[in-house]
């Protein structure tokens, strides 16, 4: 064997090179929350560690009570609030527009009717109802936001306010002057009136309404999320309570004691409270609003009868309407119509006045109406058989006229409308002061509340050290 062969023989071929050892992979970082879990498992596997966790428990939701409760508190006072002080006479304010329109419409009807002999009375009942409106629409534009969805009505009410004036001032001008063509200017003005003011006043009364609605809604519905942790927050405590009593034979914790006692505070206040504020709201709503807008409606009727029943001797059968096969005359047809809205109104007042002041006015208003409508007939008939001169003293003479009635059925109105909306004022007060130092009375004995959760875990902890 050569010395090539020996060296072959011994020495193996070279592998090929072999690739390189892959590296370890890098472990990753673990996330601070995973981190907090774990720290959480190996502190529930130790006493102390589980009284930790109790004690931040027991405050969480003694401290989410007080927040939810304060919160939901806050919210309903200032909607029993807004119910008193802003959408109520918002409301009214709206009502009185409608009412003080329709009155100046009347009185202006009524001025036209006497001639040149127009009395000073109707002169100033149609002024105050001009300056009443005009001082209505200032403080409903100054208390409507801009996107409010009344601020459009208002807007055009002011605009047609003017329109309006314009238009009386010409009829009483040509009246004065003895030409016909004052009728024509009168009825203009009043189709303005009945046509586009009225139910653009009718318009914001329904919308004012309908806030006034809303606040309720925000007002009385119970504050139940608060409710459910302040009897979560009960339920804990005496867990807690029981379950160290179990493990030390104590009775009492006196720091779970404290919270116990300012949590089952709270949550009697907020219950005591919300249903004497609920009460109180409810039945200023009940006895209150809904009397209120009967009564509302039953005048603003009253006020339509009466200027279309001026607007009848005006017109002299100038404007008609088809009412099946007959044609009648289109302002003693409305006047009817008024009439029969006003006694159902009156019908439905009588019904919801809860004591004897607010149904008597009532009561005399229904007669006053009765004795109202036997007075036009007669008239009616007198008109009806060429008497103009006659049928005109028996609405607008001196004595013994509808107009006497009206104006009793009018004042007798108003006397209720005031008796109820002192009503209603006494009641909502009642129920927004209810929840007067709630919302701060809760976040206050909240505090106090879980303080003692913690220091009455504190203790218990104190006792392994």
């Amino acid at each position: 064997m050569t010395l090539t062969q020996t060296h072959s023989a011994e020495a193996p071929p070279a592998s090929p090179a072999s690739p390189a050892e892959p590296h370890a992979p890098t472990p990753r970082r673990r996330t601070a929350f995973a981190e907090g879990i774990d720290h959480l498992r190996h502190a529930a596997t130790t006493e102390p560690g589980r009284l930790r966790i109790i004690g931040a428990l027991l405050a969480a939701l003694v401290l989410g009570f007080g927040a939810v409760t304060a919160w939901q508190t806050t919210e309903r006072a200032s909607a029993a609030d807004d119910v008193l002080t802003s959408s109520q006479p918002l409301s009214s304010d709206a009502a009185d527009i409608y009412r003080s329109l329709a009155d100046a419409n009347t009185a202006a009807s009524s001025g036209f009717l006497a001639g040149g002999q127009e009395t000073a009375e109707s002169r100033a009942r149609y002024e105050k109802g001009i300056r009443t409106a005009a001082g209505k629409l200032v403080t409903a534009a100054a208390s409507a936001d801009p996107d409010s969805p009344s601020t459009p009505t208002i807007t055009k009410l002011n605009r047609l306010l003017p329109e309006y004036k314009g238009l009386v001032e010409r009829a009483r001008t040509y009246n004065r002057q003895g030409f016909p063509v004052g009728g024509a200017y009168l009825r203009y003005a009043n189709e303005k009136m009945q046509q586009e003011m009225l139910p653009a006043a009718e318009e914001l009364y329904t919308k004012e309404n309908q806030r006034l609605q809303s606040d309720y809604g925000r007002a009385t519905p119970y504050p139940w999320l608060a409710i459910a942790l302040g009897t979560a927050a009960l339920t804990a405590l005496a867990w807690a309570q029981r379950r160290n009593y179990l493990r030390t034979n104590r009775v009492l914790n006196h720091g779970l004691v404290a919270a116990t006692a300012t949590t089952t505070a709270v949550l009697l206040w907020l219950l005591v409270g919300h249903t004497v504020a609920r009460s109180g709201l409810n039945d200023s709503h009940d006895h209150g609003v809904r009397s209120l807008t009967v009564l509302n409606d039953a005048r603003i009727a009253s006020l339509k009868a009466r200027g279309n029943e001026n607007l009848t001797l005006v017109a002299r059968g100038a404007e008609t309407r088809q009412v099946g096969d007959e044609t009648v005359d289109a302002y003693d047809y409305d006047f009817e119509r008024n009439m029969d809205t006003l006694a159902k109104g009156l019908t439905h007042a009588r019904r919801l006045a809860d004591d004897s002041t607010g149904e008597k006015p009532v009561t005399a208003a229904v007669g006053n109406m009765t004795e109202w409508h036997k007075r036009h007939d007669a008239a009616r008939k007198q008109d009806d058989n060429g008497n103009y001169q006659q049928a005109l003293n028996m609405v607008i003479g001196a004595k013994g006229t509808t107009g006497e009635c009206f104006d009793s059925v009018d004042a007798n109105l108003a006397a209720a409308l005031k008796h109820e909306q002192h009503e209603f004022k006494s009641a909502a007060t009642g129920g927004r002061d209810a929840l007067t130092g709630l919302p701060v009375g809760a976040a206050v004995l909240a505090v106090i509340g879980a303080l003692g959760a913690v220091l009455g875990i504190g203790r218990r902890l104190s006792e392994y050290r």
